[in-house]
């Protein structure tokens, strides 16, 4: 069985960036539920199906609807030599049974602190014609209000950057991962990397646990 990864970290860690560093430097497709959901309703196959009927009905799709995705996934010729499983498992039920039907051969958290998630989020804003992103502090437009890209000079921010969301949206983040985390340490998979620094810093210590 060939050796996957799992990567995961708290909204605002950087996790897509990373995650296409890690693709480039492994040559595994990235995987995530989202994406296999919106496919599998497309093609219209039968766990696709099965799938729409629980989100018609707005509720959640049951575990063994995704791990039967995924398992689907896993026979597609891109993923002979592994996949990197971005956002799952989210529980230790969904972590056992990932472990049934793919070899993961570790687990890599960017972590970074509340606080600091918390600035990142909220001084997003972006670009309302080309969706150029940029922030308060860390890369603002060189003139303000207008883009640096395309000379727009409407901005927008999304509803939900605000620092009671966000902090919502961590606490529920803690409260899913941290028994997962411990799952993956008493088995020696789990590595922890420092997010809270430079992004090229965080792409090196990421190859160096590859």
């Amino acid at each position: 069985m060939a050796s996957s990864i799992v990567l995961f970290g708290p909204p605002g860690a950087g996790k897509g960036t990373q995650a296409g560093n890690i693709v480039a430097i492994t040559g595994k497709p990235q995987v995530s539920t989202g994406d296999m959901l919106r496919a599998a309703l497309v093609e219209g196959t039968a766990l696709g199906l099965e799938a729409k009927g629980y989100m018609e009905a707005g509720q959640l799709v049951p575990d063994d609807v995704i791990i039967g995705l995924i398992e689907e996934r896993l026979t597609q010729s891109d993923a002979s030599d592994g996949v990197l499983f971005d956002g799952f498992p989210r529980t230790i039920a969904q972590a056992e049974a990932l472990a049934e039907i793919a070899d993961v051969s570790v687990v890599i958290a960017i972590e970074v602190p509340d606080g600091r998630i918390v600035d990142r989020i909220c001084g997003r804003y972006t670009c309302n014609s080309c969706d150029a992103v940029y922030h308060d502090t860390f890369n603002p437009t060189q003139t303000p209000e207008i883009c640096d890209h395309c000379g727009h000079t409407k901005m927008k921010r999304r509803a939900d950057d605000n620092e009671e969301t966000v902090r919502t949206r961590l606490a529920a983040y803690h409260e899913q991962t941290a028994p997962l985390a411990d799952w993956y340490r008493h088995r020696d998979l789990f590595v922890a990397v420092d997010g809270d620094q430079d992004i090229d810093m965080v792409s090196a210590s990421i190859s160096a646990v590859l």
